[in-house]
């Protein structure tokens, strides 16, 4: 189960106390006490892990190391751990409950600071002066900051695979790359999204979407917002509909109802699964697509030259990326 909304409290460490303390040593008499030390940072880091936000679904607070308190002889206290979240590249950080965008993980190793540790409070000897040679004021340590975040993955893809349940999108993704999505022939076989890398190319395989998603029907808009951030769409349409181009608008209508940018996005048709069905029928399909969109293809996975034609697509779009 991929996990690609959540909300977490964090907490930066708090400052350590500064120390009260005077030097006992004969001839050296003073003030020594020392600050406390600052407390952690909490930072955000992005990798390539998409199941990275699993590690919120129990654990919902996350705390940094406080400060250690001043001591004395003019020790200071050691500073606080930072605490370093990682989180999928994608990941959207929001502010809760306001639900405005903090940052934006795009980059694997990226770090963002959230929350800033309390600084260390000073010791006696910070507050030492000619009229004041034996102070015995300290400071306390400054809380760190705390805050409740939202987390949302946006996968972040050069190419989105969309197109109805059973489309053929899981089975294209695993022949174009190295990705293991799960194939079968039942609807919603795919029930979160896959990556592949076709050299230096991200392609998403988005699971299958459905009349209505926009509204929350089927998987619903939990998906839609991950081919937000696609650039190129891969619209496939099953051979084995009775109506290719009743396929096409469902799809388009709730990309449309979810985002007239989603919408707009490049994208190359394909009649997926042209194995199944006789040359004469898979021509009155193509027939119909070509209304909607000229240079649609009809491809297998079954078929290199089908598959060399997708392969020559990507390398297009591989060579306009450089």
């Amino acid at each position: 189960m991929l996990i690609d909304d959540v909300t977490i409290k964090i907490k930066a460490g708090d400052g350590g106390r500064g120390a009260v303390a005077f030097n006992k040593n004969l001839m050296s008499l003073g003030p020594v006490g020392g600050a406390g030390g600052d407390g952690g940072n909490i930072y955000t880091e992005g990798a390539s892990d998409l199941s990275l936000l699993n590690q919120f679904r129990y654990k919902k607070e996350f705390k940094a190391e406080n400060g250690q308190d001043g001591r004395d002889q003019f020790r200071d206290g050691q500073e606080g751990q930072d605490l370093i979240i990682k989180v999928p590249i994608g990941t959207v950080i929001h502010n809760f409950p306001e639900d405005e965008i903090i940052a934006e993980i795009t980059k694997t190793g990226e770090r963002i600071l959230l929350a800033k540790g309390g600084h260390g409070g000073k010791g006696n000897f910070k507050f030492r002066s000619p009229k004041n040679t034996s102070p015995k004021r300290f400071q306390f340590g400054l809380p760190g900051e705390s805050f409740t975040v939202r987390l949302e993955l946006k996968l972040i893809a050069d190419i989105g695979l969309i197109g109805l349940p059973n489309a053929g999108k899981s089975s294209l993704i695993n022949e174009l790359t190295k990705a293991k999505s799960k194939v079968a022939n039942y609807p919603f076989t795919t029930l979160e999204p896959n990556l592949g890398t076709y050299y230096e190319l991200i392609l998403a395989d988005i699971p299958g979407l459905i009349e209505g998603a926009s509204l929350g029907k089927g998987l619903g808009i939990k998906f839609l917002r991950h081919i937000e951030r696609t650039k190129i769409l891969f619209h496939l349409i099953s051979a084995e509909s009775e109506n290719p181009a009743s396929d096409y608008k469902i799809i388009k209508n709730e990309l449309k109802k979810y985002s007239n940018d989603l919408a707009k996005k490049p994208e190359y048709l394909f009649l997926s699964k042209s194995d199944l069905l006789p040359e004469k029928e898979i021509k009155k399909k193509l027939a119909i697509l070509k209304k909607i969109n000229k240079k649609v293809l009809p491809i297998s996975i079954h078929n290199w030259d089908s598959l060399e034609k997708v392969k020559k697509i990507l390398n297009k779009i591989k060579s306009g990326k450089n």
